[in-house]
């Protein structure tokens, strides 16, 4: 047995998150954010545990959002409880030889071919999540610190918020938090609402910053609606995102859409223009390119058939 996996066989995953084992995907992160930003080093400079800790919610949250590696973590805690429940079964003269029984298995480091079984499933998926780089670890602490950050520029910033908008040229209502609302192709009978889930949307628009929120409409096909928890984060994604490319998205703002100066705006809109004319442009001469390439490939069939006839 690898030391990564004894070392996690050490801990109780659930424990650390304070959540049962029936806990969700998004249960479990919400836990494992909970507790991280409590016990981040950067928060805690004078607790030397505080790192350690860190680490270990960090192995839970990895475990934990990976099914075939939570499978393989609660197979060995059930086969663990099970054990514990015949223990505290037998009595007093049988309990003494089991223990001794077990302690001798220990020192030879016999193991019986399940419990092999069941340790090398967990160190093929511990090592496979090592392998993937763990990107969902990496996102999860990655929105930890933007958090941390952002708490600490707001004490720093206090009092300076309407100059801050006022320099920038853009605001938004402070009580109504960013949200768009997006559609898509969906027939009535389609049972994938249009390869749109609630999970789909949720995982396709986190990149772009933190999502408070993601209602599916159940009345009206292809319809849903997105809270995000900053302004930039809802930009990005009207910007940049478009869906599935076999069913594209088609992305509004609903509520939070920041106030644009005109100034901003028609340098914006010569920039756009610019860009549309070149665009024209370009389209134009690729056109005469391949209008004069399908001219020389006539003219070349053409020599071609008279010197056969």
């Amino acid at each position: 047995m690898s030391s990564k996996a004894k070392d996690i066989l050490q801990l109780d995953l659930y424990g650390l998150l304070e959540i049962k084992n029936t806990a969700t995907a998004k249960e479990i992160k919400k836990a494992y954010r909970q507790k991280a930003l409590k016990c981040h080093p950067d928060k805690n400079p004078d607790n030397p545990k505080a790192a350690e800790l860190f680490h270990q919610l960090s192995q839970a949250l990895e475990v934990l959002t990976d099914a075939a590696a939570k499978a393989a973590y609660d197979k060995i805690c059930a086969a663990k409880k099970q054990a514990e429940e015949r223990n505290r079964k037998l009595d007093d003269k049988r309990k003494k030889i089991k223990l001794d029984l077990e302690a001798r298995e220990r020192q030879a480091e016999v193991q019986t071919q399940d419990e092999v079984q069941i340790t090398r499933t967990l160190e093929e998926e511990i090592t496979r999540l090592r392998e993937e780089g763990s990107r969902q670890l990496e996102e999860e602490q990655r929105l930890i610190r933007e958090q941390i950050q952002r708490e600490r520029e707001e004490q720093q910033n206090t009092g300076n918020y309407s100059h801050r908008n006022s320099a920038s040229g853009r605001c938004s209502k402070s009580n109504v938090t960013p949200k768009l609302k997006l559609k898509w192709k969906c027939k009535k009978e389609d049972s994938t609402n249009g390869g749109y889930s609630q999970d789909f949307i949720l995982k396709l628009l986190q990149k772009y910053g933190e999502v408070l929120n993601v209602m599916v409409s159940s009345k009206k096909k292809g319809s849903a609606v997105v809270e995000f928890s900053t302004v930039r984060a809802a930009e990005l994604a009207v910007k940049n995102e478009s869906g599935l490319s076999k069913n594209p998205l088609k992305i509004c703002w609903l509520e939070g859409q920041p106030e644009i100066d005109p100034a901003s705006q028609l340098t914006q809109g010569s920039l756009a223009n610019e860009r549309d004319y070149e665009s024209v442009v370009m389209m134009k001469m690729r056109q005469a390119a391949e209008r004069q390439r399908l001219i020389e490939q006539m003219q070349k069939e053409d020599d071609e058939a008279r010197a056969m006839s």
